[in-house]
């Protein structure tokens, strides 16, 4: 392998960069607008054509943007001659649609919207032939099936263009899905997802006894894709989109992309019985039912839909065939195929541009009226058919030669009889097509007087209809890049294949001529034929979907009906029995190493702890409709857990539990004050018992699984996290070190889900206040309830001094804590409690009034500080959050320590303090709208005021 030059991955890139262009150059005018598409597409192009030298050489390219080394995952690219055949097509043709489409696309049509589905889409796919990591090409998979569902809905007027976008969607999506599992034992048998690797490997995966597997989902993929039977059926109903999509997606790209696959997986996947039955079978039904139903068709794009339909069935049958000559003759075939398919479908569309039709009963006498179109429709179908000296025939014939001595279950007869079968109806729908749209007296009935359309129209099909001829008569053109793209294909030719048109008196040139004169005569027969056909009950693919589908939702909708129906109390019971069942099953199934060590004696103390825990854990259960008593005892047992957490010398533990106990239960005690102070009986007898038993279950197997591992030596990252704490962290609390270099990646998802929660809650309470229970909350008259004297002198006395005394406790705490218990999340927490205090003491209008610091600016400050000290590890060269720390001595001051841990830490901090103090002033505006009364001075009665009251009195 050779570098690129990082060429690939810019080749990758451009369409993507290239997508933000059009949106925007579409108000400079539609010349602009198709001008700056085509642009990264012919960008793109050139450099393709820089590397293909080397290519053509038999070097391959490969160049890697190394993403996460410590994982092994980058984004690699390689260019042999198959990504260089599909690339040149991909992009070559891209930029004939992008000139048909300006000229196709009415005035009334998004034309920047278009431009940019089809340069995602473009960039999607050549993702897809340019990957050398399974992993990243299932990336861009998925990615051309979302980019192609916006095509195919392009009108999203239509209905049909919104079925067929959902159902291209549906099936290619679900092909996917499966195409990731098998992708996934692939790397896993070789012990590398880089598709180089893999390549190597054949030997090795079909040993496995995981080949079977694989195969079958990733040709699930490849045959969803591909709309091979019985996945065949959406392909015809994306006909909807407009032709540009149809000649885009259904003639080099997307539809050739499980072909693709079929190709690049070759070498490892291909010389077994399964390979052969599975590949070559499905193929060939395929190429003979799309065949049978184009005859029948009478929308152009449908007949071109089930004929492309046909064609990846051939190709499809080659590639099983499991034969070099057979794999040359499939890549010769991709490269014709693309020629006279995609001339075709333009042809159809300005069929279809100018008369307003495309019923093949309502044309005819076109030659006339249309010259131009005549000629380039012609060439095309007539290629297709399979007719000397176009390069259609050429493929063919290639085809029928290996079709001709290929068995099937020891059968000489019914490969080669089924190849001719498909071949002949290739030429009979090929030459009512032709003869039924240009042939015949010129009607005076069209829905629109047709004429040809502008040259900007017409262009790009002639010119692929000139490569059809130049191809048919000079094979040699095209003859190194076959051979380059082959030998990718099988991993090595055994021999240089030479094209040219004429091999004598073979096998294949009698089945041809039979093809030719069956089909001629179908043709003759197509009246009578078309209403047997039409008279001939037969299954509907697209009503078996739908049913399908419509199967699948209601039998959803009943299980979430029944799983989701709003009680909390019915997750918890699914959730926690699942667990519990899973639990048991692995403890069964995996078992248990043998007891190492015995229990240590219980102190009395720890006993009457042990006791005092359960029987509030117990009180809980048994007095919880009393809301204001189960608040007090939850917080006896936050303060037990605490207590516990001292005794087993986890302070840093017991601190962040005592902070988060308080400050929960008192913003439960303001919550408290609003909804009713006990909650009815809504369960019966059996569903508490019920709910007893799964809760006990939960309980002793969590129990019993701690007891266990406690018995046990278990290895655990913690001998790593105590070795490194300090040399790796510049810490010597490993806890917080944990928590802010270690795992610090999860603490800043933590922070951020902390104040996405804050958030909610204000803007729930915003709703909630807007609505209905607002007014009632204003019409409600709480007088009775309030006390006299609701900010009593010794409280707001108390919290005054608490304040300054709880800020240096928060601060101090949140300086020694990476070497000592604290940190800033406990920090935050114990300032928050002493802001609580002066809202509880003085009301929130008046501790309100002096607040100068925004809590929402507050918590998304503390996001951002905690995100670009992260960040800031990158300028360093290393992974993110990785701290950096170091020794300052500043007389008389003694040495310290500096660590940006320090700064993730304050982000921590803001955000804690900032989302905690917005729940609060969340539930004060509750307060305010329930008639609270609004103080300004800090307590209720003022004792100097009654002093001078007094001596005024005297």
């Amino acid at each position: 392998m050779t570098s690129g030059g990082n060429f690939l991955i810019i080749i990758a890139l451009l369409p993507f960069i290239g997508a933000l262009v059009p949106g925007v150059m579409i108000r400079a005018g539609r010349n602009a607008c198709a001008i700056f598409t085509a642009a990264p597409t012919l960008l793109a192009l050139t450099m393709l054509l820089i590397l293909a030298p080397r290519v053509m050489n038999g070097e391959v390219v490969h160049d890697e943007f190394v993403w996460m080394p410590q994982i092994g995952l980058s984004a690699s690219f390689m260019l042999d001659g198959l990504g260089l055949l599909f690339a040149g097509m991909i992009l070559g043709v891209g930029l004939l649609i992008i000139l048909y489409a300006r000229f196709y696309l009415s005035g009334e049509d998004p034309m920047g919207q278009f431009y940019t589905y089809l340069l995602l889409f473009q960039g999607a796919m050549l993702g897809i032939v340019l990957s050398d990591n399974i992993l990243l090409l299932l990336i861009f998979w998925e990615l051309t099936s979302l980019s192609s569902f916006l095509l195919i809905g392009y009108w999203k007027h239509l209905p049909e263009g919104r079925q067929g976008a959902r159902m291209a969607l549906a099936v290619t999506g679900a092909g996917g899905l499966a195409m990731i599992g098998g992708m996934l034992i692939l790397g896993t048998i070789v012990g590398s997802f880089n598709l180089s690797d893999i390549l190597q490997a054949g030997d090795a995966i079909r040993a496995s006894e995981w080949y079977m597997p694989a195969l079958i989902l990733i040709l699930l993929g490849a045959f969803t894709k591909s709309a091979q039977f019985p996945f065949h059926f959406w392909l015809p109903h994306a006909m909807a989109a407009p032709t540009p999509v149809s000649a885009y997606l259904h003639s080099a790209t997307m539809v050739k992309a499980g072909v693709f696959l079929m190709a690049r997986m070759w070498p490892v996947l291909s010389g077994t019985d399964a390979w052969f039955y599975i590949v070559a079978t499905t193929g060939l039904v395929t190429m003979v039912l799309g065949a049978l139903i184009a005859l029948f068709k009478d929308d152009l794009k449908a007949l071109l839909a089930f004929s492309t339909v046909s064609h990846l069935g051939l190709l499809t049958m080659l590639l099983g065939f499991g034969t070099e000559a057979a794999a040359i003759a499939a890549v010769f075939h991709i490269i014709n195929h693309l020629t006279f398919k995609a001339a075709l479908f333009m042809t159809a569309g300005i069929i279809d541009h100018e008369t307003h039709t495309r019923d093949i009963k309502r044309l005819g006498g076109l030659r006339r009226l249309m010259p131009v179109t005549f000629v380039i429709g012609t060439v095309a179908a007539l290629s297709m058919a399979g007719i000397p000296l176009f390069n259609g025939f050429l493929s063919k014939e290639m085809m029928l030669e290996e079709a001709s001595h290929t068995e099937w279950w020891q059968n000489p007869w019914i490969v080669p009889a089924l190849a001719t079968l498909g071949a002949l109806l290739s030429v009979a729908y090929s030459l009512r097509f032709i003869a039924h749209v240009f042939f015949g007296p010129v009607r005076d009935d069209y829905p629109s007087k047709p004429h040809d359309p502008p040259a900007g129209m017409w262009a790009s099909p002639a010119f692929l209809a000139v490569l059809v001829i130049l191809i048919g008569v000079m094979p040699v053109l095209v003859e190194p890049l076959v051979i380059v793209a082959a030998d990718a294909v099988t991993g090595g030719l055994d021999y240089a294949p030479h094209l040219k048109i004429w091999h004598g008196v073979t096998p294949a040139l009698w089945m041809s001529g039979i093809a030719v004169l069956g089909g001629i005569i179908l043709l003759a027969l197509h009246a009578p034929l078309d209403r047997l056909w039409l008279a001939t009950p037969r299954p509907e693919a697209k009503s078996i979907f739908d049913r399908l589908v419509g199967g699948t939702v209601a039998l959803s909708r009943a299980i979430s009906e029944r799983s989701h129906n709003g009680a909390i109390s019915r997750y918890l019971a699914i959730f926690v029995v699942t667990t519990v069942i899973s639990g048991y099953l692995a403890w069964r199934g995996g078992g248990m190493p043998v007891q190492t060590r015995g229990m240590i004696p219980i102190p009395p103390v720890v006993w009457v702890g042990w006791m005092l825990l359960l029987v509030a854990t117990i009180s809980v259960v048994l007095m919880h409709r009393d809301r204001f008593r189960t608040l007090v005892v939850i917080g006896i047992i936050g303060l037990m857990i605490s207590v516990g957490f001292v005794y087993l010398s986890a302070p840093d533990l017991a601190l962040t539990q005592i902070s988060v106990e308080t400050v929960t239960i008192m913003l439960l005690l303001l919550a408290l004050h609003y909804i009713p102070k006990t909650s009815p009986v809504e369960s019966s007898g059996g569903r508490r018992f019920r709910d007893a038993v799964i809760a006990i279950a939960a309980g002793a197997g969590v129990g019993g699984l701690a007891y266990a591992f406690m018995l046990r030596d278990v290895e655990t990252i913690s001998e790593y996290h105590l070795a490194n704490s300090y040399t790796g962290g510049g810490g010597t609390n490993v806890v917080n070190v944990i928590l802010v270099d270690f795992r610090g990646y999860d603490t800043y998802g933590e922070i951020i889900v902390l104040g996405i929660a804050g958030l909610t809650i204000y803007a729930l309470l915003e709703a909630l206040l807007a609505g209905p229970a607002g007014r009632r909350l204003r019409n409600t008259d709480y007088s009775t309830d309030r006390s006299k004297d609701r900010h009593p002198l010794m409280m707001v006395v108390a919290t005054r001094l608490m304040l300054p005394i709880a800020a240096m406790v928060g601060i101090f705490i949140f300086l020694r804590g990476h070497n000592e218990p604290g940190g800033g999340f406990v920090a935050g927490l114990v300032i928050s409690i002493a802001l609580l205090m002066q809202y509880m003491a003085s009301g929130f209008a008046w501790t309100q009034a002096r607040q100068r610091i925004e809590y929402h600016a507050m918590i998304g400050t503390g996001v951002v500080i905690a995100g670009l000290t992260g960040a800031g590890a990158w300028l360093a060269g290393k992974p993110f959050l990785t701290s950096a720390f170091g020794y300052v001595h500043l007389p008389p001051i003694e040495e310290f320590e500096l660590a940006t841990a320090a700064l993730f830490d304050l982000g921590v901090f803001l955000t804690v303090l900032g989302a905690v103090m917005l729940m609060l002033y969340s539930l004060s505006r509750i307060a305010r709208y329930a008639g609270e009364t609004i103080n300004v001075e800090p307590m209720d009665y003022d004792p100097s005021d009654r002093v001078s009251q007094a001596r005024k009195e005297e």
